[in-house]
């Protein structure tokens, strides 16, 4: 069989997971391969931060397609570790391109996926410093009132702290205003056969455990604001596809997963194209992959524009 390991490793049920790293070691160690090798792959990718596959020494030809399939869907880079030529490669497509690394203790072949300029990541970053700056600046007397509110309205902390999955699954905790009651994580299993939503995430638009103010929040999306420190330091930027929990991301499907290859946002296509009108994750997804596929500054200011008139709509819940 083929092993699948991560470095750091940590083993769990007899599955070896990629779990708070930045790779993961597809490791033809063993022969022949599983025949539910690209299974495997994704639940790999699916366990943590990850953001190549790594292969090591010759492998058979179907092997290296699996694997370089599965870095595509997911919008990983896919690291070879050999000395093959050029010319025996899997073929990239599109603007993919293969690049030669040498070091040390090895040489290898990287597939890269499709990459934006470094001019056009600095222009987006800037961007997201200057305005969630100015933002927190200009609403922090809201910011304070709505922290007021949600302190004395119900018991429990101000802010909810959001442990999620940003960019290549790497974890990071956001803040939101707490909208629930304060035990809600621990009363949501009971809830699940309640989930209006097709797919791996969960929402019911009368969610018991939501407090009257913290309804008022979320259909304004007041509590999404404190998430303008996310952006500032770097974990999220104003536009991109929303973060995940952990538990949600273990069930994707593989193409589902690239919506994690870019930066999480603010605010996103399914916010001004979708937000409760769409129910299938599926489409969420296919909405987040149009953003990553077409992505400009000029998409970025249009999305930007267009979320206040949403927010105003009251939609959320």
């Amino acid at each position: 069989m083929i092993d699948l390991i991560s470095r750091p490793w940590a083993k769990r049920a007899g599955r070896f997971l990629a779990r708070n790293t930045r790779w993961a070691e597809v490791a033809a160690i063993f022969d022949p391969a599983p025949v539910n090798l690209a299974e495997e792959i994704r639940l790999v990718v699916a366990s943590g931060w990850v953001e190549e596959l790594v292969v090591r020494g010759n492998q058979p030809s179907d092997v290296m397609e699996t694997v370089v399939a599965a870095g595509r869907a997911s919008g990983r880079r896919v690291r070879w570790i050999s000395d093959k030529p050029f010319e025996l490669l899997p073929a990239a497509v599109g603007r993919e391109r293969w690049v030669r690394e040498d070091d040390m203790e090895a040489s290898s072949w990287v597939l890269l996926p499709p990459q934006r300029s470094r001019a056009q990541l600095i222009a987006k970053r800037t961007a997201d410093i200057v305005v969630s700056a100015v933002a927190i600046i200009v609403l922090s007397p809201f910011l304070l009132a709505t922290a007021l509110a949600v302190k004395v309205s119900s018991e429990g902390p101000i802010l909810y702290r959001w442990r999620v999955l940003g960019e290549n699954g790497r974890p990071f905790v956001g803040f939101k205003f707490r909208t629930m009651v304060r035990n809600a994580d621990a009363l949501k299993p009971d809830l699940l056969h309640l989930n209006e939503r097709q797919g791996p995430v969960f929402k019911i638009a009368q969610d018991p455990r939501i407090t009257p103010l913290g309804r008022w929040l979320r259909k304004y999306s007041i509590d999404e604001l404190p998430q303008l420190w996310s952006v500032l330091i770097g974990d999220m930027s104003l536009v991109g596809p929303r973060p995940v929990f952990s538990s949600e991301y273990r069930d994707f499907e593989i193409w589902q997963m690239r919506k994690l290859s870019a930066k999480p946002g603010l605010t996103c296509l399914w916010q001004v194209d979708g937000r409760q009108t769409i129910n299938d994750f599926s489409e969420w997804a296919r909405l987040d992959l149009k953003y990553i596929d077409n992505w400009s500054l000029a998409l970025d200011a249009a999305i930007l524009w267009r979320s206040p008139g949403a927010v105003v709509k009251g939609t959320g819940h």
